[in-house]
Formats: structure tokens, sequence, C-alpha cells
């Protein structure tokens, strides 16, 4: 009794078949006839699909953006709107957008966009109803990148007649040079209005300047003042004269940024510091710089005043009159500030479909699923009557849900 308790655990434990690789080997011969035809209609099917694709050309441009001075790109941001936002400061702060990067923006903005659509007439090529079905089409056939490292901007255009795609990628570059012309001569014009206003005012304070201080000298003749006074008050209408300019770059940034925006912050506080500066160097009574004004007569204090507002007001128009002939030229500027590299060429081959990859993925594909695909119907072959009528049951069960019942 004893001894066949024993016994009983022993007997009652199912031997573990070995699996070994003949046992899978077995399994793939004898649904050898399914594994092939699988893979064979598949590799069929995928033929021709891919003989029905049409060939597709790819026409590549190279562009490399110019060094242009900032305050033209600052007037393209400007132009810009709401690009501007997303490439403000180009070729500014590390790790910040670059010129290249605004220039992929306007590439991508409907003002390239719109004539390209309206000179290849892609609406009735691409057979869309609206405008906005162009673009995306558009946007799906043209890939335009900009090198991280070397600021290279690539135009690469997909088409099925590779002429229209050499085209079409040079027109983007075409496009592209109009747009950031106008956008130059817009913004500098914007500039030349505002510095014209700002230099005739400053002219306007530099002869009134002028005439109070020969009115000075000719009613009080000659004063003496020491020649560090003069050193002094010349330094100080410099600085002056560099704080009203940078106020001018200040005023005219305002008119495209918000307060918010980096070169607006940059600005104010390179202003603060000036009028820091200049305070202390001007001081009251005996804290001035200028020697001994708090001890010359009120005579010399005047002149000392008179002088320095002259000194300013010069220094002041001197600097308005660079800038404003600097924005003069900036708008007369009619070249496109980027370098063509590689004008686009006709392709002579195709670029995709790549028939004979599309081919081997199709047969690859369908030789491993038939193959998982034989092992489940040999296991399901083996199971029992009570298993199948199990997994008959749960399958039912989830067609039922996937219809909502």
């Amino acid at each position: 009794m004893d001894q066949s308790e024993e016994q009983s655990p022993v007997n009652s434990q199912q031997p573990v078949p070995d699996v070994s690789l003949i046992d899978y080997l077995q399994v793939i011969v004898k649904r050898r006839r399914m594994i092939l035809l699988i893979t064979l209609a598949a590799a069929v099917i995928s033929l021709v699909y891919s003989l029905f694709l049409p060939n597709i050309y790819t026409a590549r441009t190279l562009i490399l953006p110019a060094q242009e001075d900032k305050g033209m790109m600052n007037a393209m941001m400007g132009q810009l709107g709401g690009l501007a936002v997303l490439a403000g400061g180009a070729g500014g702060s590390i790790g910040g957008p670059t010129t290249a990067d605004l220039y992929v923006s306007m590439m991508k903005s409907e003002a390239v966009k719109d004539p390209i659509i309206d000179r290849f007439k892609l609406m009735e090529v691409y057979k869309n109803k609206y405008r906005m079905d162009a673009y995306q089409r558009l946007d799906k056939n043209v890939m335009i990148t900009a090198g991280k490292k070397d600021g290279i901007i690539t135009v690469a255009v997909d088409d099925k007649d590779p002429k229209r795609a050499a085209e079409l990628a040079n027109a983007y570059v075409e496009e592209l040079g109009k747009l950031a012309i106008r956008m130059n001569v817009a913004g500098a014009g914007q500039n030349r209005n505002f510095l014209q206003e700002r230099l005739a005012s400053a002219r306007g304070d530099l002869a009134k300047a002028e005439e109070n201080l020969k009115a000075f000298q000719s009613k009080y003749k000659a004063v003496q003042v020491t020649d560090q006074a003069q050193a002094t008050i010349k330094g100080i209408a410099e600085m002056r004269a560099k704080l009203a300019s940078k106020e001018v770059e200040l005023a005219t940034y305002r008119l495209r940024y918000t307060e918010s925006s980096e070169e607006v912050k940059s600005l104010v506080t390179i202003v603060n510091n000036l009028r820091a500066q200049i305070a202390k160097l001007e001081g009251t009574g005996e804290n001035s710089s200028i020697p001994a004004v708090g001890s010359v007569p009120a005579i010399s204090q005047e002149y000392i005043r008179l002088m320095r507002e002259f000194k300013i007001q010069e220094s002041l128009v001197e600097l308005l009159t660079k800038q404003y002939e600097m924005a003069s030229l900036n708008e007369a500027k009619d070249i496109s500030p980027f370098q063509v590299i590689l004008k686009a060429k006709i392709p002579e081959r195709k670029s995709k479909p790549v028939r004979s990859k599309m081919l081997m993925v199709a047969i690859f594909t369908s030789l491993l699923f038939s193959i998982i695909g034989a092992f489940v119907l040999e296991n399901f072959a083996k199971m029992s009557i009570q298993n199948r009528a199990l997994w008959s049951e749960m399958g039912k069960m989830f067609f039922l849900r996937l219809k909502g019942k």
C-alpha cells in the first residue's frame, strides 16, 4: 500500500518530449507545398504591383547662403512675420536657427509654392481640385534640407517626368531668390525711411546747437576751457551719439520683434549700460569727469554745456548719415543672398521604385510568415478535441466582440 502510494507521484508525471532541429525541419518539409505556393504567390503579386508603379526621377540642386550683413537678414525676418519667430536670430546664437534654416522655411512657405504651382500648372498635373491638396502633394514630392555643419541647402524633387523634376528644383531656387530680394528691398526701404526722418531731426538739432554756441561765443567772446575738459567733452559726446544710434537701432527692431525677443533684450541691455556709463562720466558738481567743472564760473559751465550739446549732435549726425547710406545701398541691392553650388540637371536614371528590393522583401516576408503558419497548422493538427473546441469558442467570442454584440 505504502509502496504504491510512493510510486504514484512518479507514475503521474508525463515525460516531456525533446524537440530538436530535425522536428522543425520535418514540419517544413511536410508543409513545403503550402510554403512554396504562398511565397511564389507573394513574389508574383509584388512583381506585378511593382511593374504597374510609375518610374520616379529625382533632381537635386544645392545652394549656399551667403554671409550677408545682419541688417539685411533682420529685414527679411521682419517681412516673414510668422516665420521670423521660427528663424529668429538667423545666423545668430550657437545652437539656434541659422540663415539656412530661414531659407528652408521660406521655400516651404506658400509665398514660394504659389508661383511654382501656377507656373507649372501643378493643379492640373496632380489632378487636384483644391490648392491645399496641391500644397500637400508638392510637400510630399519635394524634400528641402539644410546641412547642420556646412549650411548647404539641398532641394530634391521627385516627379514622373525627369525634365519637370529638374525644372521644379531650379524653380524653387529662382523663387527663393525673388522672395529674398523683394523682402530685402522692402525691409531696407523701411529702415531708410525711418533713418531719414531721424537724420532730418538730428540735423535740425545740430543746427540749433551750433547757433546757440555761436551766439554764446559772440556774446562772451573767448572763454577759457582746459584741453582735458575739451577731450572729456568730446568723449562724452561720442558716447552719447553711440547711445542715440543704438536707440535708433532698438526702435527699428521693435517694429519687427516683441519685447521678449532676444534681439530686443540684447539691445535694451546695451542701451542701459551706455546710459549708466554716461551718467557716471557726466556726474554733478565735483563728481563730474569734466575737470574743474564744479569750480569754474557759471559762464564757463554754460559754455561747456553748449559745447557738449554741439559735439553730441555732430557725432550723432555723422553716425546716422553712415547708417542711412548703408540702408540706401541695401535697398539698391538686387542680387540673391545665396550661391548656387549645383544646378539641377535632368536625371538619366529613375530613383524609385527599386523593384528588385521590393521583390526580395516580399519573398523574405512571405517565406517567414508561411513557415510560421506551417508550425501553427501543425500544432493545431495535433491538438486534442477539447482544445480545438476551446479555441473555436474563443474565436467566436472574439468575432462577436468585434461586431459589437
